[in-house]
């Protein structure tokens, strides 16, 4: 009684209806509005729905505790005041189960404290970001008195796993999150094999298997290394969630009784003529294989990669033995097969050499070995990784380069100074000073495709380096300098994670995202904003005077991939895990 009194001498709303906007098999969408007679500084917001949720992703906003019917959630740092009329509106997306939404009402508190210390915040209340960019967020809750953060990693994280579950091809489950996704290429497959399932690579509908499984062993790999940065941001259930979903296909794909490895389905070119929705799709959709005769140790060793820290991921920490046994049995067959059938796989399978076209296997071979030797012990393993392994400074990290992130692997099981020497002459020329060229308000800019990954995944790199030993306070700035730049601090104050602040891009070069889910007519020249939201899509990025356009027609900056993220995500993981420690330095002043 003494808190209703409160609220309604503060006149701020108690026990409105929150607002549904959409609902799927598994979960919904809405939000609640907050419009106040009265200055609030700090505000706390009590969500009762009349069903449990399960999970809880919201934006503008922190959770700081929950029961199954009950979430509470307040203000993140930089929203701590809110004034009269400030009409102030609350998203988020409940995972529940059921084809049907919950429903439920929202009461307010109001608390005046919070104006010089906001719950989960900074003292001193409101910060703006120096340089003009996005507002500072705090840390959110999580029980542990972490350092400060500039930006929310922990929502860009959610945010980024949000991505790869759009990105989902095949029957959808139940739990699927993305409103405006439905089940497509239930069909794909060759010879009465089923290979549906797996991630579209990026803006269009092809499954490259190289890529996909270089970016679900990075993925992986911030998984394990950072694992308390997904329990801590109550993002391991859905992150055990998305990263099954390319290892359920590759399992799918590796058939060992045939050493037959399929490697993409769908045609790059002829794809690249359709402009529609996943779901409408029609064309046909071809797959490709690796086998005795077509050899292709590149992809299969990085699909081996993608199994064995999958093997130790499900074991460790999702709690799937079953499954984990069934991708280790499978790595290790494979791992013989690629080891006797070496050979680049874009010269056999030359329908992806425009595409996706491979320079070598050595890393990756080199990649396969270190994993297994993670996930069984057996020095043979390692023995070959160090005698694959390809010295020297690598030129990035990524899905045709793996070496740097092989020699973290190896780093770390042999302390090696051949591996630290490579780890840090590749942040060394990343960072200030170095041969990559940087941009004026202080990205590394490696090359005009996706410049924003190539940052990311340096930022990823040095993450694990300073979790590892290695100059960690210099890496970890590194680290902050290229999130940050990719979160807000940059000259147009953009973030280049969709959906994360207030001003991000709005037209994706992305298919599912641009066309409405009503019809099968869809425009690429349309000048509107992307019906559907991307939320999580790191795009390609700005130019090297960091300069960007929001153009859908402008595949060199506004495509997304699944290689773009990884990276990216686990640099955020990585970040997010020294907050929470108490061992994130300051963050570095924006340049611009």
């Amino acid at each position: 009684m003494r808190i209703l009194v409160l609220l309604a001498c503060l006149g701020v709303a108690f026990g409105q209806q929150l607002t549904i906007t959409s609902s799927w098999n598994g979960g919904f969408q809405g939000f609640f509005t907050m419009n106040p007679d009265h200055d609030l500084h700090g505000w706390k917001v009590h969500l009762h729905f009349d069903k449990p949720v399960d999970n809880l992703e919201i934006w503008r906003a922190e959770v700081e505790s929950h029961s199954p019917t009950e979430w509470v959630v307040h203000n993140v740092a930089y929203d701590a005041d809110l004034s009269p009329g400030a009409n102030y509106q609350v998203d988020f997306v409940a995972r529940a189960g059921g084809d049907q939404p919950a429903h439920g009402t929202y009461s307010i508190e109001g608390a005046g404290s919070a104006a010089t210390n906001p719950p989960g915040g900074n003292p001193g209340g409101n910060t703006a970001a120096p340089g003009g960019g996005n507002p500072i967020t705090a840390a959110p809750s999580s029980g542990t008195a972490g350092s400060t953060m500039k930006y929310d990693y922990a929502k860009a994280l959610g945010m980024s796993i949000l991505f790869y579950d759009a990105q989902r091809s095949g029957r959808l489950p139940a739990n699927n999150p993305i409103s405006w996704r439905g089940d497509s290429a239930v069909n794909d497959g060759a010879d009465g094999h089923d290979l549906s399932g797996g991630w579209y690579d990026a803006g269009d509908h092809v499954k490259f298997n190289l890529p996909m499984s270089f970016s679900s062993w990075v993925l992986n790999y911030g998984f394990i290394k950072f694992q308390d940065a997904y329990e801590n941001s109550g993002q391991k259930d859905m992150m055990c969630d998305m990263a099954k979903w390319p290892l359920e296909y590759f399992l799918k794909c590796w058939i060992p009784d045939q050493q037959t490895l399929y490697v993409q389905v769908g045609d790059g070119y002829a794809d690249h003529g359709y402009w529609g929705r996943p779901e409408n799709m029609h064309m046909g959709r071809p797959a490709y294989k690796v086998n005795a005769g077509c050899h292709g140790s590149d992809v299969a060793g990085d699909t081996v990669s993608a199994m064995a820290s999958g093997y130790l991921v499900y074991k460790d920490i999702c709690g799937d033995t079953a499954f984990a046994d069934r991708l280790l049995t499978a790595a290790k067959s494979l791992y013989t097969f690629a080891k006797n059938n070496r050979g680049k796989y874009t010269d056999c399978v030359t329908q992806a050499k425009d595409f996706y076209g491979s320079t070598g296997d050595a890393d990756e071979l080199a990649g396969a070995g270190a994993w297994l030797y993670k996930a069984t012990g057996e020095a043979g393993y390692l023995n070959d990784a160090k005698q694959f392994y390809p010295a020297g400074t690598a030129w990035g990290f990524g899905w045709n380069d793996a070496n740097v992130g092989v020699a973290l692997l190896l780093y770390e099981e042999t302390k090696g100074a051949t591996y630290k020497n490579d780890i840090d002459s590749y942040l060394h020329s990343y960072m200030p000073g170095g041969s990559v060229a940087m941009t004026p308000c202080g990205m590394s800019f490696r090359d005009k495709w996706g410049p924003a990954r190539y940052a990311a995944n340096a930022a990823f790199v040095a993450a694990v380096a300073a979790a590892d030993g290695l100059s960690p306070d210099a890496y970890k700035n590194y680290a902050m300098s290229q999130i940050n730049y990719l979160l807000g601090d940059n000259k147009l104050h953009i973030s280049y994670e969709i959906g994360f602040g207030d001003h991000f891009p709005r037209k994706p070069h992305h298919r599912g995202s641009s066309c409405p889910t009503t019809t099968t007519s869809c425009n690429p020249g349309s000048g509107a904003d992307n019906p559907n939201v991307l939320i999580g899509g790191l795009v390609g990025g700005p130019d090297q005077g960091d300069n960007y356009d929001d153009r859908r027609d402008d595949y060199v900056k506004n495509e997304v991939a699944c290689d773009y993220n990884a990276g990216f995500q686990g640099a955020l993981a990585g970040l997010y895990h020294f907050s929470v420690n108490n061992a994130l330095p300051a963050a570095p002043a924006a340049r611009c």
